[in-house]
């Protein structure tokens, strides 16, 4: 029994009887006051289909609970839909998300001195901010994806949101007409979940299944099929086990868990946001781990899955082909993964992965053989430079060649880039630039989902460039560098770069560079202004005042005293 439970079994007459009395009216008897209190962190919300299915994830987890000897209490915490607030000054509010549910899963679990909590989440930011949470409050925990959507389909493809995104880039080309690209989006999103493709959602499902917060197979399933639900209610007999056990989040996410997350990051083709979220949960949790350690790991973990957004299966293929287990035991056969670690379940990586084959099933080409990756390093290239000293993350997956040189075009928002690319101001060799849209500039790090969907549908992917302060989609691909850090806000030089500027992207190198001299760089530094906020009140305003630098991971509690 831990602390918090003992702590509730106290005779009648106490200083705690009025607590009993209270409790009493939500269901608890005389014998459940000895039972672990386990808090069940809702994200449902009819806002985004990522989160639609997750009230039934939750009352499954409650029984699940009550079956295994805890006593659950449910509370609800937020979501934003980043396909939806895309392109609009609401996508502000995406990243923000991730410290407020954060913020409330700590608040709700910690006020009410729970044993434990199981959280259940879909999109985006649901997963690294519970993980922030579950890293701050270190009581047993276990995470639940709310599980991915099934494809979408027209004319024979499979679709995600994605492909609505790029069939505007398409058809501002000219490329396909008013009825195409009307039956694209009438069919991209299906039903229930999460974005389809390897993008954030399931990257970060994936990385937690990796790290051992969440039980095998359980990040890849989807959200409609009854697998989903079962593998919850299983989740929530690990975490009963777990509290029982004291199996503690500083126990599982340690260093080797971290190293474990990028390498399968990097296999499967992950997002670029898996870098500033890992950052984020590594810094609370006191790992010590940095942008240069993504780098180390990239340059050793070849891309052995055929994924969206560049490659040509989502998430559900996957999952048929073996799920995130057969990719683990893949680099655990070749020591890319540390088999050591520990897991919420008792048992280490090695041990849940001992019956899983040694290679992926030969009737399917989602998961590569080890002879025959997609690519023979990872994806995510940091770059450093005189654009970027503290680092910036750059997306090379399906990009013919990843370095150039080309004129700087500069934009002060996403707004100001997409109705260039749109209107076809945009040209072959161009290098975008997109700032003030960083942590503390925009605020809040919008994703440039729109614009560069935009360069991809007007065949512009393989030949121009796009460099930001602010973040990128999952969904995203082609030569697009973001998390440029320091932004421009703070004075980065990405703020000081001038229209016609020659820009060097070089992720061969690992150079991302303004070509000018040091001198003409001083007298611009001499001569710039910080803006005024845009923002001075509310959670933006509170957001913008205390995020750290994206090569942190956007933290907002970092060294407050």
């Amino acid at each position: 029994m831990s602390e918090n439970a003992r702590s509730r079994v106290v005779t009648e007459g106490s200083q705690r009887t009025p607590n009993r009395a209270m409790l009493r009216a939500v269901g608890f008897g005389d014998d459940d006051f000895a039972k672990p209190i386990v808090g069940v962190a809702n994200g449902f919300s009819t806002i985004t289909p990522c989160n639609m299915g997750i009230n039934d994830l939750a009352k499954r987890a409650e029984a699940g609970i009550k079956d295994a000897g805890g006593m659950p209490q449910l509370f609800g915490t937020i979501t934003v839909s980043d396909g939806i607030s895309m392109g609009t000054e609401g996508m502000k509010y995406s990243l923000v998300s991730r410290d407020v549910i954060a913020d409330s899963i700590e608040t709700a679990c910690n006020g009410q001195s729970m044993d434990g909590v199981i959280a259940i989440g879909g999109c985006d930011k649901n997963m690294p901010g519970a993980m922030i949470a579950m890293a701050r409050m270190n009581i047993p925990a276990i995470f639940v994806y709310g599980g991915t959507i099934k494809p979408g389909h027209y004319n024979g493809e499979d679709l995600t949101v994605v492909s609505a995104f790029e069939a505007v880039g398409q058809h501002s080309a000219g490329k396909i007409d008013d009825s195409t690209l009307l039956a694209i989006e009438r069919n991209a999103c299906p039903g229930a979940g999460s974005c389809g493709g390897m993008f954030t959602a399931n990257t970060m499902s994936s990385a937690f299944e990796v790290m051992g917060m969440s039980l095998p197979y359980s990040s890849t399933m989807a959200a409609e099929d009854a697998e989903k639900a079962d593998s919850t209610e299983k989740s929530a007999f690990a975490l009963v086990n777990a509290i029982r056990n004291q199996i503690l989040p500083s126990q599982i996410l340690t260093r080797k868990a971290f190293e474990n997350a990028i390498s399968v990051i990097m296999a499967v083709g992950g997002s670029t946001n898996a870098v500033l979220h890992l950052l984020a949960i590594a810094n609370t949790i006191g790992v010590d781990l940095t942008l240069d350690d993504f780098e180390t790991i990239r340059q050793r973990v070849p891309v052995l899955c055929d994924l969206k957004p560049s490659g040509r299966y989502v998430t559900v293929n996957l999952h048929q082909a073996g799920g995130i287990p057969q990719v683990m035991k893949m680099l655990l056969n070749h020591r890319l993964l540390h088999g050591d670690a520990l897991t919420i379940s008792g048992q280490t990586v090695a041990e849940i992965l001992a019956d899983v084959p040694d290679e992926p099933p030969m009737n399917q080409d989602v998961i590569r053989p080890w002879s025959n990756p997609v690519y023979k390093e990872g994806h995510l290239a940091i770059l450093k430079g005189n654009l970027a000293s503290e680092g910036s993350v750059a997306k090379i997956s399906g990009v013919k060649n990843p370095q150039m040189t080309g004129p700087a075009r500069v934009f002060e928002s996403e707004e100001e880039c997409l109705e260039a690319i749109l209107a076809g101001k945009i040209n072959a060799g161009d290098v975008i630039i997109v700032r003030y849209e960083g942590p503390k500039g925009g605020p809040g790090m919008r994703e440039m989902l729109a614009p560069t969907s935009a360069i991809i549908g007007a065949g512009l992917g393989d030949s121009v460039g796009l460099i930001t302060d602010g973040r990128f989609s999952g969904g995203t691909y082609g030569l697009v560098v973001g998390h440029v850090a320091p932004e421009a806000y703070v004075g980065g030089t990405i703020g000081l770069v001038k229209e016609g500027d020659s820009i060097t992207i070089d992720a061969k190198e690992k150079l991302l560079q303004v070509n000018v001299s040091e001198e003409e760089l001083a007298q611009r530094r001499a001569n710039w202004q910080a803006p005024e906020p845009r923002y001075k009140r509310g959670v933006l305003g509170k957001y913008a005042k205390l995020v750290s630098s994206s090569s942190l991971g956007a933290v907002t509690d970092l060294n407050l005293f």
